[in-house]
């Protein structure tokens, strides 16, 4: 097996992880109730975990940097993730359906690594399975409940919808270098058959909800993160994340 194609996939899944980390964690403090703020402190701190982890694979099977180092110092176009994650917050309709959608994603990714040829990854599906559980357990839950509460409710969440689709779809981009190796060495399933294993996941939870999800024959997915293309709001958070490692990033902490 390549490295360079491993480094691919593992940078791009680890990058997700990392950024939508972080924008989970701006709502500490700033929940709609005190159990949101917990909610997604406690999300927020799994996703940065599992950013770790992954980086710690690179660092140590791959001959990468520092998990750290790797984290805070690269340059916006040395990213590779998807445009979804880099969105700001916004009002919190938007960030729960963000969190519904990339949540499910993640999760369908995983339960595909539980048979990879790469033994890290099969370590990392069972590791992660019950944090997973609870996180599209718990934007399940408050899609149902939001989407079923009111007329304004309903409305604003079917906007979400439709607003963040294209860019959750641009998840799925595939890799014209990389994939078809990955796929043939059995690492994992490729990026189309996430995407409908995606599909199938989550449009139960919507239909219950009386979400109508978009025609996905008409939506035309975000792609250009995996690449290096970023949004405006990847950079400046960049720097907001690692403003105290730059301090010194020589320090022991």
């Amino acid at each position: 097996m390549n490295n360079a194609a491993l480094t691919d996939l593992i940078i791009k899944m680890a990058d997700d992880e990392l950024i939508q980390g972080h924008r989970n964690s701006e709502w500490t403090g700033l929940g709609p109730v005190m159990e949101e703020d917990i909610a997604f402190s406690s999300m927020a701190q799994d996703k940065i975990g599992h950013a770790w982890a992954l980086y710690r694979i690179l660092h140590e099977n791959l001959g990468g940097q520092d998990p750290d180092r790797f984290a805070f110092i690269r340059k916006e176009k040395a990213f590779k993730c998807s445009h979804l994650v880099e969105m700001p917050n916004g009002s919190y309709d938007f960030s729960l359906m963000r969190h519904f959608l990339f949540d499910h994603a993640e999760t369908v990714r995983y339960e595909s690594l539980r048979e990879s040829s790469f033994e890290p990854f099969q370590q990392l599906s069972r590791k992660f399975k019950g944090e997973l559980k609870y996180h599209t357990l718990h934007a399940n839950a408050f899609i149902m409940q939001l989407s079923q509460a009111n007329e304004e409710s309903y409305a604003r969440m079917q906007s979400a919808l439709n607003d963040t689709i294209a860019l959750a779809a641009g998840i799925f981009e595939p890799s014209a270098e990389y994939e078809e190796e990955l796929m043939a060495a059995g690492v994992y399933p490729g990026e189309a058959a996430l995407y409908h294993r995606w599909l199938d996941r989550i449009y139960p939870v919507l239909v219950k909800a009386s979400l109508n999800l978009p025609e996905m024959s008409t939506v035309t997915p975000v792609f250009g993160g995996r690449k290096g293309f970023h949004t405006a709001y990847l950079e400046p958070l960049l720097k907001e994340m690692g403003e105290v490692f730059n301090l010194d990033t020589e320090a022991n902490w």
